[in-house]
Order: structure tokens, then sequence, then C-alpha cells
């Protein structure tokens, strides 16, 4: 069971290792500007498997339920699938309900453990194999294993490295547990923390936050949906920054932009970024010193919300 292309690296050890009766994936939806209806990676590639294809709107369905106990599946593997799964499902299969999630559990439990864990400047996070409950992210653990983050490393950075590094794990660990020699041990009640699906909506930088809170934002929501500010009625992604040194911009008000080393560097509540990357909707991304010197205007501005009557698209 799995949808984007984190669930890729997974799916395609099971393939070569075991007989995979079916795939389970969220309805093909519009994506994309022309919104043109599109199948997820995971339905891609189970098509070309010649895998069959299971996208129930609901799993809590009994229609839904009973198509997936018709593979007599021995254990079912979950990887950002996109769906609460019911006990009527968990209780299927005779070795459970496996999911390989992207944090160091319990921290970071819920629907986007890596942007919870940049947005937090956590310095390491991994991956855990855990049997799912009915609990969000609070079942058993199987293994973790942990990596550095880099500090200038994006969501987009760090998923692919999470979703080899747990399609490795989970190669190693489904044989010992399907041979009863792994026994799954019972998370801590010490470190919880939960994330939630992150919104477009709280992609605005607020220029009073400090530069360091302001850059892992930036980390967070690239590349999708975009960190954002508003100037001259236009929405502005930034896409890619660092933390520049305080004298950058000192003496200026939060979300003022001046020149520093070629690049804009905007004032913050404490300290200043630099804007590496950015992007203007309908444009392509690019290099913060480049997007100057063709809009001379932006240095000087004064960036954040739009003013009554003003557009932000």
């Amino acid at each position: 069971m799995g949808t984007p292309e984190y669930a890729l690296p997974s799916l395609e050890r099971l393939v070569e290792r075991y007989s995979v009766v079916g795939v389970v994936t969220q309805p093909d939806r519009p994506a994309g500007r022309g919104r043109r209806v599109e199948m997820s990676p995971v339905k891609e590639m189970a098509l070309a498997e010649g895998i069959p294809v299971f996208q129930p709107a609901r799993l809590r369905n009994v229609e839904a339920v009973e198509h997936i106990r018709a593979w007599a599946p021995d254990v079912i593997v979950v990887v950002a699938f996109g769906q609460i799964l019911p006990g009527a499902v968990l209780g299927i299969p005779p070795h459970g309900v496996l999911n390989v999630h992207a944090s160091l559990l319990p921290r970071w439990r819920g629907a986007s453990p890596i942007q919870g864990a940049l947005l937090a400047g956590d310095a390491v996070t991994g991956v855990t194999i855990m049997k799912l409950d009915e609990g969000v992210d609070t079942g058993p653990i199987l293994a973790m294993r942990q990596i550095q983050i880099g500090p200038e490393e994006s969501a987009g950075d760090l998923e692919p490295r999470l979703a080899r590094l747990g399609a490795d794990l989970l190669t190693e660990v489904l044989p010992a547990y399907l041979g009863g020699a792994l026994v799954p041990y019972a998370q801590p009640v010490e470190g919880v923390t939960m994330t939630r699906l992150l919104r477009a909506s709280q992609a605005m930088l607020d220029w009073s936050a400090s530069a360091e809170s302001l850059h892992n934002q930036v980390r967070a929501f690239s590349p999708t949906p975009g960190a954002y500010t508003i100037w001259d009625g236009l929405r502005v992604k930034v896409l890619k920054s660092t933390v520049a040194p305080r004298d950058a911009a000192i003496g200026l008000a939060p979300g003022t932009v001046r020149m520093w080393h070629e690049l804009p560097v905007v004032a913050t509540g404490e300290g200043c970024l630099a804007l590496v990357e950015v992007q203007i909707a309908g444009k392509r991304p690019m290099d913060g010193g480049a997007f100057v010197r063709g809009r001379r205007d932006f240095v000087g501005a004064t960036l954040g919300t739009p003013q009554p009557g003003e557009s932000s698209t």
C-alpha cells in the first residue's frame, strides 16, 4: 500500500524478493497546471510489473476490505499510502501490517514527518519499520536507522534519501520478522511529537520570525508547495535560502531587502535570510542574484503580506 515516489524503492525491493499479490494506492487525481488526471507513481510501477492494482476511495468500505481479503496476503507493507487503515484491514494478514515511516519514532508521528523534522531544525532523522495498530503511528517497532540532516537540506533532498534507507532496512528485517526471529518492541512513552499534513496556507514567510526558523520553513516547503512572500502584488516563492551573517542587513526593518555577496538578503526579526533560489508564478526557478539583476526595484523593497486590493497570485 503506497502512493508517491517515496514508496517506489520499497515496492521495487519487494517485487525483487517476494510474490506481491496486489498493490493498493490512492485513486487517480487531477495534477499539474493542466489538471490532467494522473495515476500515482506506485500505480505506474505496479502496472509495469503486471501486479493487480486496487484504488479504493475509502478503505473502510466493506467492499474494499473484502477485495483485499480475497488476495490473502501474508503481510501488508504500507509506505506513504495516504489513508488510515481500519482494524478490519489490519486483521487480514497473519503477519500483520508493517509501515515504513520516515522518522525516528515516537518523534514525528503523523502525516508530515520529513517536514516536521525540518521545521524543528532537527540535526538527525531516520526511518522506522513498525507494525501498525489502530493508533496514529503508535504501533511497536521492528527496527530504526538514523541519518544526519544537512543544514541546507530540503524536503525534496531528504525524501529520496529516506526512501532508499527505508527500502534497505525493510529488506534487512522482513525475512527475520516473517521467520519469527524478530519480535517488535513497544515505542517509548517519552519524546512523542506529532505532525499534520502541511497546507499551502502555512507557507507564507513571516519576516518578524528569526532567520533560522524562516530558513527551516523554506527547507520544509521546498520544492512544493514552496514557501513564499509577497512583493509588489506578486507571490515570490523562496525555494532555497541560507542564513546570512547578522550584519548583512543590520538596522533594517523586518522584510527589507538589500544585497549581500551578489544575493538578495531580507532582514528578519532576528538575523537575516539570503534568497538563494526564487520563483514567480508562471516562471522558472531562478538564482536569487539573477532575479535581482532582472528586477532592480526588488532591492530596497519591503516584503510581506498583500495590501488591501492587491493581488497575491
